[in-house]
């Protein structure tokens, strides 16, 4: 068992690292003030292949592993947790057009999507269901060509502002075996956007509502098999939470790395304050529960990769155990700083906001324990009868 990176994973860190210490960090509390990112940032990023992160070589994409992936939202976190979570989205979106999608849509999609001149965003949760994802309402009649969408998503990053997006619609009966996911173009007519939702963390990526009256779009931008789409949609989360996960542990690092360099320069009763020993004792947990919870995101990573049958379950428990330990880490770094890290110039108080979120997203951290305690038990029968 070797737990350390190859050359070529460090090599991925170690670029995304520089290019967000480069192109992001400078600017990220501007970006956040302004509550947008500006769009030739994608392109940059595109460039390094980040648009199509885990999209196969050959529809040209970086071929990267979901543990590969990790590294490179990690790694941006550290500059900007708000902006390596939206690049999450717009890459899980990627990954199921590629999957899920018919030919001649993959062709006029891909390449746009790849090169990140088209941004996109997901569209799941709901004003009335949120944990409760398979009760939502938006529906999909059909006609002829095509099927028309109506209905509401809530709290959707990139709402208003990005280029497509892919809605989970019911075309069936009731539950989760009703749902089909479409790709709706901006633009679109009957297409809406909320009020910019004004939000704790996350203030640099746009967030609305996504309304749909009547929107009409064609039958090849239907994903897949009809009433198929929630299976789609929670194959994609897995991925999605290891990568929120990996945000978590980015910014809470960044955090930690910051607090070091200011305890060694802070001084209080005459010495530095990171030679008392109490405070030594927090650094040192800090680091222990960073370190334990990226090897366990790693391990669930390489689940996922395996496509082993306990991935779902591993990619749950690293969701929990990441985001919670990130905003733990970063909350605590917070306390060292004293005053000065409630002031927005250390930028401390900002990624305290911005992991904040991560407990909600991508399924509450109290639906990872559903998940996990439920195939827990299932495992147990397995093994009783």
């Amino acid at each position: 068992m070797d737990f350390a990176l190859t050359d070529e994973q460090s090599a991925i860190f170690d670029l995304a690292q520089a290019f967000g210490r480069s192109h992001i960090a400078p600017h990220a509390r501007k970006w956040e003030a302004d509550g947008t990112i500006p769009k030739e940032l994608w392109s940059q990023l595109a460039e390094l292949g980040f648009g199509g992160l885990y999209v196969s070589e050959e529809n040209g994409g970086a071929g990267l592993s979901r543990l590969d992936a990790t590294l490179v939202f990690e790694a941006l976190s550290q500059s900007c947790a708000s902006v390596s979570a939206f690049l999450s989205i717009h890459n899980m979106c990627a990954s199921m057009i590629e999957t899920y999608g018919k030919a001649a849509l993959k062709n006029a999609m891909l390449p746009d999507v790849i090169s990140m001149k088209s941004i996109m965003s997901y569209c799941l949760t709901e004003p009335g269901c949120g944990s409760d994802a398979a009760a939502l309402t938006t529906k999909a009649a059909p006609f002829e060509g095509g099927f028309e969408l109506t209905g509401t998503k809530a709290f959707i990053s990139g709402g208003g502002y990005s280029d497509a997006y892919i809605v989970m619609a019911r075309t069936g009966t009731d539950g989760p075996k009703g749902i089909s996911a479409f790709v709706v173009n901006d633009g679109t007519r009957g297409l809406s956007f909320g009020a910019l939702e004004d939000k704790m963390g996350w203030r640099a990526q746009p967030t609305r509502a996504v309304q749909m009256d009547g929107c009409k779009v064609p039958a090849e931008n239907m994903l897949g098999q009809i009433n198929a789409g929630f299976s789609y949609a929670m194959t994609g989360l897995d991925g999605g939470r290891l990568n929120i996960a990996a945000c978590s542990i980015g910014g809470a690092q960044a955090a930690l790395d910051q607090t070091l360099a200011y305890m060694a320069d802070r001084k209080a009763f005459g010495k530095t304050i990171d030679q008392f020993q109490g405070l030594q004792f927090q650094l040192a947990d800090m680091e222990i529960q960073l370190q334990s919870a990226r090897t366990f995101l790693r391990q669930a990573a390489w689940k996922l990769d395996q496509n082993r049958p306990d991935a779902t379950k591993f990619c749950a428990m690293a969701k929990k155990l990441c985001t919670e330990t990130g905003s733990k880490v970063a909350d605590q770094c917070l306390q060292l700083h004293g005053g000065y890290g409630y002031l927005a110039d250390y930028g401390i108080e900002k990624t305290v906001r911005d992991l904040r979120v991560h407990q909600i997203l991508e399924g509450t951290n109290e639906i990872m324990q559903m998940i996990t305690a439920r195939q827990m038990i299932k495992d147990a029968n397995s093994c009783r009868k």
